[in-house]
């Protein structure tokens, strides 16, 4: 995303069950840096007995070997056959395209703190007030909330 003094980059972790951002990062650079960051958040959010299987790109951050090494420390199943092709990643791309129609579109921020404090603003407006028609009309929060396995 372009912001007035460069680009900023986010990078979240996409609940495909309760569509909710459960993990995000902003950065200058997509970088490990901030792969280390995006994975310590989503580390204090995973509930013990999880088993999520995260879906990426072929980015080469996916491909690293701390990535790799790291989701298997948290007992994640990578998404990624041995070629390093993503197998669906269509969820996240479709966040993505929401925040740039609702969030980012027609905007212009003047600066990189900005973009970042008013996108954090936005993730937790879309986990706790975004309404949802695939979650019958809940939020991700509540549906989460809602869910057995909570």
């Amino acid at each position: 995303f372009r912001v007035a003094d460069g680009k900023a980059y986010p990078a979240p972790v996409y609940d495909m069950g309760s569509k909710e951002i459960v993990a995000w990062d902003v950065s200058r650079h997509p970088d490990m840096a901030q792969q280390r960051r995006l994975l310590a958040m989503l580390e204090e959010k995973l509930p013990e007995d999880a088993d999520p299987i995260p879906h990426s790109d072929m980015g080469w951050q996916y491909r690293h070997r701390w990535w790799r090494d790291r989701l298997a420390g948290l007992n994640i199943r990578q998404s990624m056959s041995r070629k390093g092709n993503c197998i669906d990643n269509a969820a996240t791309e479709q966040v993505f395209g929401h925040l740039k129609d609702e969030f980012h579109a027609g905007r212009e921020f003047a600066s990189y703190e900005q973009f970042k404090n008013e996108l954090d603003a936005y993730i937790i407006h879309w986990n706790t007030k975004r309404r949802q028609i695939r979650l019958e009309g809940h939020t991700p929060e509540e549906f989460r909330n809602m869910s057995p396995t909570a």
